[in-house]
């Protein structure tokens, strides 16, 4: 017998070699017509996967985020068994979940697809549902691995299974489709009752332009048709807030060939935003003691070579400027930690100085694939709001803290208040990712931990998305439609300060090594006004819409009046512009609710023989007639509440 531990501390003894799928059928039928999958001491199995051995187990179904990936990742073994009988003689890369569905990446050969096909993909991906075919998994030997995929020529996953070692290879049947893969996955494929492939894209094999460009096509599927209906509707509700299109409509930003793909081109608008943003929390870091500091561009490439960048980064990045000079080489700089690093080193510290908080909005290049970028999601110069915390190994949990605090206010100023702290640790199984020693490691992820703890945090942790040199926490937010989106991070780091022989005289009078905590509340601007640009369908706050007002005179008769209380709103402190066009009242009111201004001032005969207003708040309609007073009242009243939100 073996001891079964619920997610309730209930424990329960069961047979040795029952499963997950066996124990939910014991507690209740109805539950066990709805695993997916189980985790077992934190490890996701298939649900029909035996235990051996005593465990804690959760059983995980479409409301668990492992549920669904579970299920997803099972939907791209579905999707490419349709594809095979479709398309006979096509080769597989990859298939892995994603956060809102799954992608393949495929060999088509001669054959192109198009979206016509993706519509008959589907149809076949629910026929072959229907028919409730069974996920066996089986461990085989490397030798039996290559042999099967040898004899389907298959070059791509003979390269994977070349790669891995006996005793971790396994192969995952479902009808005719015969995979390399760790799994898990469901039951069986009657589960998937909805399916959507929603787009193709091309992507290198393993990610190299150097290799074959195969096709990679994404789906998402649904236990139940409602909710593909309810996503498709939430689809066309992000095609709506889309910040390239609203960029573009807006007059934000722009994107040149000739200046270079991936680097943005900010438009005065797009740019008072963004200085908007960045005065906002330099504001903010002034109140918190941060010491604003400016570092080049470049840096020479010895500089990256001791921070660890060059080994880790270095074939992601531009490649090196070199100079007359035999031997020197300079780098785009792809970080700006080891710059600050340097700062702190021109001078001797001492403990009573510490912290030393370091802030600069720097400009940072990364050599992003072509095939990868992504309006301003993903560029290749960005720039971060990045500051460096220098301090003892006792102020790391207050200081730490105090930049939660920064964060949250930040957060509640532009309404993100759906959101989550994600712990990023190291992965055990690969050491080499990182570097440092493992007893600095366990010090900096027991102290994000405990922070966490003792702040209520709602924190989810996840094994792998460590920085290289440190972990960090990352907070996760969930936007008006409920999308997720990686904002903000804090990062312990005892490795960098040894790698640049950081000191300080302690209280002892002997030298002592600090930690660096950094941290970005935004993360990049780029980044982060795309995602708010999203959050908010482009009607940003009135403190950071580029114009807050709009003054529409119903005839050429009150342009003198419309440029006097365009002037009062100035000296107010208010930004607006007028109208001045030749249309009537009506086209010019849809024109402003397009540009999503957030107040439109109607003024004509009455408005002007009364020293007043006719005001409209972009979305709601009328507001009624104000005083001039008033309304500017009114305005900054509204931004002043905005930004003090603490």
């Amino acid at each position: 017998m073996i001891n079964i531990t619920l997610p309730d501390n209930t424990v329960h003894q069961y047979q040795s070699g029952t499963s997950g799928l066996e124990i939910a059928k014991n507690i209740s039928e109805g539950l066990a017509r709805n695993v997916l999958s189980v985790k077992v001491d934190g490890e996701v199995w298939d649900a029909n996967r035996k235990i051996n051995k005593d465990a804690r187990i959760q059983l995980l179904t479409w409301n668990d985020l492992e549920g669904k990936a579970t299920m997803w990742h099972s939907s791209a073994h579905l999707m490419a068994e349709a594809i095979e009988q479709l398309y006979p003689g096509v080769k597989f890369g990859i298939g892995p979940d994603i956060e809102n569905g799954f992608y393949y990446d495929i060999d088509t050969g001669d054959k192109v697809l198009t979206d016509a096909d993706l519509l008959t993909i589907e149809k076949k991906m629910i026929e072959i549902a229907r028919g409730k075919q069974a996920f066996i998994r089986e461990e085989v030997s490397k030798e039996e691995a290559l042999r099967h995929f040898t004899q389907k020529g298959d070059e791509y996953k003979m390269e994977l299974i070349g790669e891995l070692t006996d005793g971790e290879i396994t192969l995952y049947k479902s009808g005719s489709f015969t995979d390399l893969c760790r799994g898990p996955h469901i039951p069986d494929t009657g589960f998937i009752k909805a399916v959507k492939l929603t787009s193709i894209a091309g992507a290198y094999w393993r990610g190299d332009e150097k290799r074959k460009q195969l096709t990679r096509v994404y789906g998402i599927t649904f236990p139940k048709a409602k909710e593909l209906e309810e996503y498709l509707v939430l689809l066309e509700e992000a095609k709506k807030r889309d910040h390239r299109k609203l960029g573009k409509e807006l007059e934000l930003f722009t994107f040149s060939q000739k200046v270079g793909a991936g680097l943005p081109l900010w438009l005065p608008k797009g740019a008072q935003l963004r200085e908007r943003l960045e005065q906002y929390l330099k504001q903010v870091q002034k109140e918190a003691g941060y010491l604003p500091v400016i570092t080049p561009h470049i840096g020479n490439v010895n500089l990256y070579k001791t921070s660890g960048h060059f080994d880790k980064y270095g074939a992601d990045s531009f490649r090196p400027i070199t100079t007359p000079v035999e031997g020197e080489a300079f780098f785009l700089k792809p970080m700006n930690c080891p710059h600050h690093c340097e700062i702190f080193n021109t001078k001797p510290h001492s403990y009573k100085e510490l912290p030393i908080r370091y802030a600069e909005f720097g400009t940072v290049y990364r050599y992003e694939q072509s095939g990868e970028l992504h309006g301003l999601t993903r560029v290749r110069g960005f720039t971060q709001d990045d500051a460096h915390i220098f301090c003892t190994p006792d102020q790391i949990k207050p200081e730490f803290k105090a930049v939660i605090k920064i964060i949250m206010r930040i957060f509640k100023a532009l309404d993100f208040n759906d959101f989550i702290t994600q712990i990023s640790l190291r992965d055990p199984k690969t050491p080499e990712k990182y570097i440092g020693s493992n007893e600095n490691w366990e010090k900096a992820e027991n102290a994000i931990k405990e922070v966490a703890i003792e702040e209520g945090l709602n924190t989810i942790t996840v094994e792998g998305e460590a920085a290289f040199y440190g972990p960090k926490m990352d907070f996760m937010v969930r936007d008006a439609i409920g999308r997720k989106w990686q904002l903000g991070t804090i990062q312990v780091d005892y490795n960098l300060p040894e790698r640049f022989d950081l000191t300080y005289i302690g209280s002892d009078n002997e030298k002592h090594r600090p930690v660096m905590i950094h941290r970005a509340p935004f993360g990049s601007m780029e980044r982060f006004v795309a995602v708010l640009i999203e959050h908010c369908a482009g009607k940003f706050p009135i403190w950071l819409a580029p114009e807050q007002v709009i003054i529409l005179p119903i005839s050429e008769k009150y342009q003198k009046y419309a440029e006097k209380v365009s002037q009062f709103l100035i000296n107010s402190d208010i930004r607006a512009l007028i109208d001045d066009r030749s249309e009537k009242t009506g086209r010019k009111i849809r024109d402003a609710e397009m540009s999503k201004i957030p107040y439109m001032l109607i003024v004509g005969e009455k408005e002007e023989s009364k020293n007043q207003v006719s005001v409209r708040k972009q979305g709601d309609g009328d507001l009624g007639i104000f005083s001039l007073e008033s309304f500017a009242e009114m305005i900054n009243s509204e931004v002043k509440r905005l930004q003090e939100v603490k």
